[in-house]
């Protein structure tokens, strides 16, 4: 039997600096569907009903109302996906690695890890965060090192700009989410979507 397609939005929510003051998390969330097009067409409604002041016609939810992102939250929470997330608590790692980036690429490696072994059949598109391509390509290298050992993958991996992938601004909404969870002990809009949420794991970054 030959497993679906499906398709998969990655954002993250927190920094990787260790020390920074008042941020203990760093989030990796991943929404999963089968239909994309769902999550595009729930933001692109977001943006006609709350965007007329959005200059770049992108939507965060960090620059969002309550409203706005109940709504976002609401309009996920109502469609056919899984949510995957990856906690790194950073109080708890002894000894940071030298390079910071270090604790992302772990917890996107481990996030897509965990939706492969769900999903085999995956495309993965993620929030482009580094312009060197040699950064790029070291994430990508990450990820396929983490995923080499599990069966029957077939595994597309694209780094996109999120103005361009509206998947990508809603998944932005549920990272967000989760780290006022972890970071703030605020559950009110983790609650919206949780019943969605297929992996929730804390993870220690060595």
């Amino acid at each position: 039997m030959v497993e679906a397609l499906h398709y998969a939005f990655l954002d993250e929510s927190g920094g990787v600096a260790i020390f920074t003051p008042g941020e203990r998390f760093l989030i990796v969330a991943v929404l999963v569907t089968r239909k994309p097009r769902w999550l595009e067409l729930a933001i692109k409604r977001a943006l006609r009903r709350f965007g007329p002041s959005l200059a770049s016609g992108e939507m965060k939810a960090a620059h969002s109302t309550d409203r706005m992102i109940r709504w976002v939250l609401e309009s996920i929470a109502w469609q056919d996906v899984q949510i995957v997330a990856i906690v790194v608590d950073k109080q708890n790692i002894v000894k940071p690695p030298k390079d910071p980036e270090d604790l992302y690429r772990i917890a996107v490696a481990k996030a897509i890890q965990r939706c492969v072994e769900r999903w085999p059949r995956l495309e993965i598109t993620l929030d482009r965060r580094y312009t060197h391509e040699h950064l790029r390509h070291r994430l990508e290298w990450c990820i396929r090192e983490k995923i080499a050992d599990l069966e029957r993958q077939a595994v597309v991996i694209r780094q996109m700009d999120s103005v361009k992938v509206k998947a990508l601004q809603a998944v932005d909404f549920v990272a967000w989410a989760l780290w006022q969870k972890y970071q703030w002990e605020d559950e009110r809009y983790y609650q919206v979507v949780k019943d969605r949420i297929a992996v929730e794991e804390v993870i220690e970054a060595k």
